[in-house]
């Protein structure tokens, strides 16, 4: 017994140890990109850099969910990716630090985005296939992720690089140590090759058949609209962190991952007291008050905002991936989560990225940005899908399977 005891911890903390070395990889690259594109003078395809990862996920997730399903162990899928996203992420940081054309510039972006997006989905597959409890446990697992977040944002502002190309260069580095560390994880059973697959199917559409279930859909498409005022976060919160006098933004912006942590342990508890629905409500309440505390323009109220920015996330994205983990069958579980990757990551993004900048453009005065119109508006934005949800979602407590997948 106790040697079963001592066999769990350690796969445990294989999950957490591969969560939060990926949570560092992303921020690295991430959150410090609206500063460095702008000390670099590429402001003006900002938001088509950020579009990218929108791009990539309406094809990416899929395609490998699909490989991750049906081909290939997902370990071995994420150690590919893991690695071609570090060479991308190195040829993506010369290019900016060496002055590059601009297009070629988004275009190495692009890469990058392309080898990254599928990343998280294939990693949470993982995790999901190796827990015993999800429900219970995927929470506490998922915070380490977010302390990776936070220590990837601490390093990229303790080495300066807030506005440099290190820190995409420090990024590469983690994916690298990603993709090396996939090598100590036991490699799941490989699915068996299926024969006679349609292009249809190779690509991962068929996964779009989840869509048919009532729930499915409601939860879907809400990930989606919540992703489109939400996409305004990370390019415009740290200009506005500097224009209040805030050194060292991407050290700031790790405050939202406070209430991130607290709410993913909290999760657990959560839904076994709650229905889903009231879980989903309260994350996307959460985010109408963080847009309306961001609206008010003053330093507290900013970092305010920036703080209850984590406890939204999780309560709406993180409650969806369980939710999708406890209701559609284990044999679409890759592609189950490669579609909300293109919904939240794809859909959401990509109309939130190039909306949020044109928006963005919209409030800008020759005397500054209006941020109370600016974020009053994705504050409304916000409402208007907690609203849709709260009338469409009709979840019964059901119990988990018992809205199987095709």
């Amino acid at each position: 017994m106790r040697v079963l005891r001592t066999i769990r911890r350690a796969e445990y903390a294989e999950l957490v140890a591969l969560f939060f070395l990926q949570g560092a990889a992303m921020s690295i690259w991430f959150v410090p990109l609206s500063t460095v594109l702008d000390a670099h003078g590429l402001h003006d395809i900002k938001p088509f850099a950020f579009a990218t990862s929108a791009l990539a996920a309406f094809v990416s997730p899929l395609i490998f969910g699909a490989v991750a399903d049906r081909h290939a162990s997902p370990v071995k899928v994420l150690r590919g990716l893991a690695l071609a996203t570090a060479v991308a992420m190195t040829l993506a940081s010369t290019a900016i630090k060496l002055g590059w054309n601009p297009w070629l510039v988004l275009a190495l972006i692009q890469l990058h985005a392309l080898c990254s997006s599928p990343t998280w989905s294939i990693s949470s597959t993982i995790v999901f296939a190796r827990l015993a409890d999800a429900q219970k446990e995927f929470g506490p697992v998922r915070a380490m992720a977010t302390l990776g977040w936070m220590f990837g944002c601490w390093l990229v502002s303790a080495l300066n690089a807030d506005t440099s190309a290190l820190a995409g260069y420090s990024g590469a580095v983690m994916w690298l140590v990603v993709g090396v560390f996939t090598f100590f994880l036991p490699v799941l059973e490989t699915p068996k090759s299926v024969e006679h697959l349609t292009w249809h199917e190779r690509l991962g559409l068929d996964a779009l058949t989840l869509l048919k279930n009532p729930d499915h859909r409601v939860v879907f498409i809400t990930v989606a609209l919540f992703a489109i005022p939400l996409a305004g976060f990370y390019p415009y919160t740290p200009p506005q962190l500097r224009e209040l006098g805030l050194q060292h933004t991407t050290a700031w912006m790790t405050l939202g991952q406070v209430t991130e942590i607290i709410a993913l342990f909290s999760l657990g508890g959560l839904l076994l007291k709650w229905r889903l629905k009231w879980i989903f409500a309260c994350g996307l309440a959460f985010g109408v008050v963080r847009f309306a505390l961001s609206a008010i323009n003053g330093k507290a109220w900013l970092l305010a905002g920036v703080v209850l920015h984590g406890a939204s996330f999780t309560l709406v994205f993180i409650t969806a991936q369980i939710y999708l983990d406890q209701r559609v069958d284990i044999t679409w579980r890759a592609r189950a989560q490669a579609l909300m990757a293109l919904m939240n990551s794809g859909v959401g993004n990509l109309i939130g990225y190039l909306g949020t900048g044109g928006w963005f453009a919209v409030c800008a005065r020759p005397t500054g940005t209006q941020w109370p119109l600016f974020w009053g508006g994705l504050a409304a934005a916000a409402a208007a899908v907690l609203v849709y949800f709260l009338a469409a979602y009709r979840g019964r407590g059901l119990s988990p399977r018992s809205q199987s997948s095709p």
